[in-house]
């Protein structure tokens, strides 16, 4: 049940935070974990927690947050590299790096968030954010005003900064100035609260130690609410001009009308993550060019997105863009897909009729799952590419195109060659400017961008009104493992905002209708009805692993229930078999790596290696 201020309209359920008259929060804390709980004031809660997940390993030479990996870095060496940045690429371009590598912070941050209180009043698990911005010696965060509603994809957040340490070195290298300077620290604050929120979310910095004032002040927004005014700012956080970036704005109805024809097109190029902003570089950089170009990538990943762009941003945008799925068109046809077909040239070619490479002249071929091509099509295909000439199948003039030809694929051509099913010339012809397309899994960051883009085209196309996602939906996508990258995630929300109700928001249950979800393995259910984490017990010792993890689990849940009775029952185990589970268990999660597994355990790794000796536990 969520948590309701009596002065306000039970329906309008949204968190509220404010701070008092000295500028710290008031002691005030809701004890529901709701997205839409509602509360007046707040106090940050402690971080003892987040401490006991901070880890030094000297002699791994590893800091670690969680399971990420840190670094501890002096100050006036960031201020070095700000320089650097600035007189080296200029001062619009070292913005927008510097912006984007705090986005990147900001949003791993975010899931840790959830991962680190999950089950904490909804205020407590996002001030995650802040209180690691301080730990991690950035900032001190002091919030000012805080609504947040989840499911209706409503934030306001105001927030004063002081002793930022960005500010200080661009002030000790550069002096006061006219503009705000905390680039790296705004796209922390716009990572971190979009992946939090879902959606994406843009700060603004007002106030400035840079400009002359006591201290930083930022407000935060949805991107979309703040219209042309914040323009300036939110192209920083895009890769490059012809991407959507953090922004994805509403789009007019005409674009809409033509986007639901074809849900793939060129202006759906959106994203923020390092890995997106790669490919984005490598596509501007072989546009302007003639050089044939190879994507590769799981099945999914956009590759047609990034090659309909690459036509767009060319020299041969004014021509023809013929898109062919090789996988698609049947062996005996492809020749005369790809080249052509004279009349008469077999049984029920009735007439003349140009191929695709004649029909993409002047303009761009993408051939997508070139991989299955017939090796007989490989041959001609490798001719068209070196000479520029095409005969079509039962003619025999040869014909000039000027085309260029841009390839897809998710096989491993190279090991295609090897295995002798695809031509080792054409390999060559075709890898000339490869770009490698990171599958959505490793592209977190791009999650919430990608799913209020799909959000905004599939509500517009259906004609319904879906406000946003629950706060489950969020974790659930967030953690999901998209086998079928960006398709499976279009398809899903498409699914999501046919089945959400009207005005309401997307759950689980509307996303993952066939139970994908449920199969990821993510919970196990445990003999004794115990829902707990199945990864780990799955690498233990056969079904005696699963028996002894469930002993352990009936014998710590009476001794928390304070059960006498159970606790002294049947299933006795003493607190070192107890230990001994758990770091069977740490050390086959984290694959035979120790350290790794002492992370999981909160110890060090001598500590976990003396352990195992003493128990007698064989360990790589």
């Amino acid at each position: 049940m969520p948590l309701t201020c009596p002065d306000r309209d039970k329906e309008n359920q949204k968190l509220i935070m404010n701070s008092d008259e000295s500028g710290l929060p008031a002691p005030v804390r809701p004890p529901s974990a709701h997205p839409s709980a509602t509360v007046d004031q707040i106090r940050y809660p402690g971080i003892a927690d987040l401490l006991s997940r901070l880890h030094f390993s000297p002699e791994d030479g590893h800091i670690w947050l969680h399971d990420q990996r840190m670094l501890m870095l002096h100050a006036t060496a960031m201020g070095v590299l700000r320089r650097e940045l600035i007189e080296s690429l200029g001062i619009e371009k070292a913005r927008g790096l510097l912006t984007r590598m705090g986005y990147n912070s900001g949003a791993h941050d975010a899931e840790l968030a959830r991962r680190f209180r999950p089950d904490a009043p909804l205020t407590d698990m996002f001030a995650v954010g802040p209180q690691l911005h301080m730990l991690e010696g950035l900032v001190a965060v002091e919030p000012i005003k805080l609504e947040m509603d989840i499911e209706k994809g409503r934030y306001y957040g105001e927030f004063r900064w002081r002793n930022a340490s960005e500010d200080e070195e661009h002030v000790r290298i550069y002096g006061i100035g006219a503009e705000p300077v905390c680039w790296m620290q705004i796209g922390y604050a716009c990572g971190y609260t979009s992946v939090f929120m879902g959606k994406p979310v843009l700060y603004r910095e007002i106030e400035c130690r840079a400009m002359g004032n006591d201290s930083c002040r930022i407000i935060g927004k949805p991107a979309d609410e703040w219209g042309e005014e914040a323009d300036d700012d939110r192209r920083f956080l895009k890769a490059q001009t012809f991407t959507g970036g953090v922004s994805s704005k509403d789009r007019s109805s005409e674009d809409d009308a033509r986007n639901a024809a074809a849900p793939f097109k060129d202006d759906s190029v959106v994203g923020v993550s390092a890995g997106f902003n790669a490919v984005c570089h490598m596509v501007k950089r072989v546009a302007s060019t003639r050089a044939t170009v190879l994507f590769l990538g799981e099945s999914g990943v956009g590759k047609e997105v990034f090659a309909r762009t690459l036509h767009r941003i060319s020299e041969r945008a004014d021509g023809p863009f013929i898109a062919v799925n090789c996988a698609a068109i049947p062996e005996s046809l492809i020749e005369a897909e790809l080249f052509g077909v004279e009349r008469g040239a077999y049984t029920g070619a009735t007439q003349t009729r140009p191929g695709r490479f004649e029909r993409a002249d002047g303009g761009t071929l993408f051939l997508d799952e070139i991989g299955i091509l017939s090796h007989t099509a490989q041959g001609k295909l490798l001719r068209a590419l070196q000479e520029g000439e095409i005969e079509r199948v039962g003619g025999a003039q040869t014909r000039h195109v000027d085309v260029r030809v841009v390839a897809a694929t998710n096989l491993d051509l190279k090991e295609e060659s090897r295995a002798g099913r695809f031509r080792e010339d054409l390999y060559f012809r075709l890898n000339v400017f490869p770009v490698v397309v990171p599958p959505l899994r490793n592209r977190r960051e791009d999650v919430p961008v990608l799913m209020n883009h799909f959000l905004r085209k599939f509500a517009a196309r259906h004609g319904r009104n879906v406000l946003g996602f629950t706060a489950r939906a969020i974790e659930a996508m967030l953690t999901y493992p998209f086998p079928g990258n960006i398709r499976e995630m279009q398809n899903m929300i498409e699914r999501g905002v046919i089945l959400a109700p009207d005005g309401g928001a997307i759950d689980v249950g509307h996303l993952f209708a066939r139970g994908e979800y449920a199969d990821s393995s993510l919970f196990g259910i445990g003999n004794a009805g115990i829902l707990s984490t199945s990864a780990a017990m799955d690498q233990l010792n056969g079904d005696s692993g699963n028996e002894a993890f469930d002993r352990i689990s009936r014998k710590v849940s009476a001794l928390l229930r304070g059960d006498a009775a159970d606790a002294a029952g049947a299933d006795t185990m003493s607190l070192d078999d107890i230990e001994t589970t758990l770091i069977k268990s740490a050390v086959a999660r984290a694959h035979g790596n120790l350290s790794a597994a002492a992370r999981m355990l909160g110890i060090t790794r001598p500590q976990l290696a003396y352990r195992l000796k003493s128990k007698g536990l064989r360990h790589p």
